[in-house]
């Protein structure tokens, strides 16, 4: 009987758990028909790609695959437990993004890998990435495959090319981030110095320590972003800081605050799941030192 009371007072506590999660404002995005997302895709490349886009046998450039089509079965959403997970294959490089604008919010998901790559990364790591203050048309990238937006990377861990937590810049996008150079590139330093990451910065990448999971265990990510200020945490670790969010166009830097979230397909086979968002009105307090 003891037994019985346990189970029932954990069951109890556990809904209280849930509900008290969903009245702090919290809103999932990840259901079984990604109601709350679209999708794009560019193309299937061939194993050595340098910045072109793929022609057909007369040299005639093939389009892009395009928006919401799904060819090859790239996005999917199987359930694990009872939750709606986000099967990425990797086929094809594109996204989905959401269809709603964000601006001054907590983002949070958790991610895992499969085993299968495909060109033009089968030899290299698992890769994908959170795209954020997404705006404009999809394809205007070096990959033909994403709107312009602030990368929040994701990774295999364990890597020389990079970690789950790296900022890259898309499409023209900068960020000032406090880095320390080494013979591997920059990585985030809280003490570092303040420099640009991105269009008219000192590198593309800035590299984050490595807190990913092992390959095939779900990594906890999270992204606050306020007021052209984000925060990068992977399983629950400050993975980096970033300010003063921007992108150049025409001689000019425009600040970029909101725009949609993108998920990518990068060659590499991906999971999502637990993606939720919630608003906020300032930068939680245990995080603003780290923007002094």
């Amino acid at each position: 009987m003891k037994g019985f009371y346990f189970i029932a007072f954990s069951s109890i506590l556990l809904l209280f758990s849930s509900c008290a999660q969903k009245s702090e404002g919290w809103v999932s995005l990840m259901d079984k028909d990604l109601s709350q997302w679209r999708i794009y895709q560019s193309y299937a490349f061939p194993e050595q790609f340098s910045g072109q886009r793929p022609v057909d046998e007369e040299g005639q450039t093939i389009p892009p695959i395009g928006y919401d089509k799904n060819e090859q079965n790239v996005f999917s959403v199987i359930e694990e437990d009872g939750v709606p997970v986000l099967h990425i294959t990797g086929e094809t490089y594109g996204c989905v993004f959401t269809k709603q604008d964000y601006k001054n919010y907590h983002f949070r998901l958790k991610t895992r890998f499969g085993t299968k790559r495909s060109n033009p990364r089968t030899d290299k790591a698992l890769d994908s990435g959170i795209l954020y203050h997404s705006q404009g048309e999809a394809g205007v990238d070096y990959w033909y495959s994403w709107m312009r937006a602030l990368e929040f990377q994701v990774m295999d861990g364990g890597t020389d090319e990079g970690v789950s937590g790296d900022f890259w810049s898309v499409a023209g996008t900068s960020a000032d981030i406090r880095a320390t150079k080494t013979d591997k590139g920059y990585f985030y330093d809280p003490e570092g110095e303040l420099l640009t990451f991105g269009a008219n910065g000192v590198a593309s990448q800035c590299r984050a320590a490595d807190y990913t999971s092992p390959t095939h265990e779900w990594t906890t990510m999270e992204l606050i972003c306020y007021e052209g200020k984000s925060l990068y945490i992977v399983n629950g670790n400050i993975a980096m800081a970033l300010e003063n969010l921007r992108y150049h166009n025409e001689g000019k830097d425009i600040p970029l605050t909101e725009g949609k979230i993108q998920l990518q397909s990068e060659g590499g086979e991906v999971y999502y799941k637990d993606a939720e968002i919630k608003p906020i009105s300032e930068i939680p307090a245990e995080y603003a030192k780290y923007f002094d």
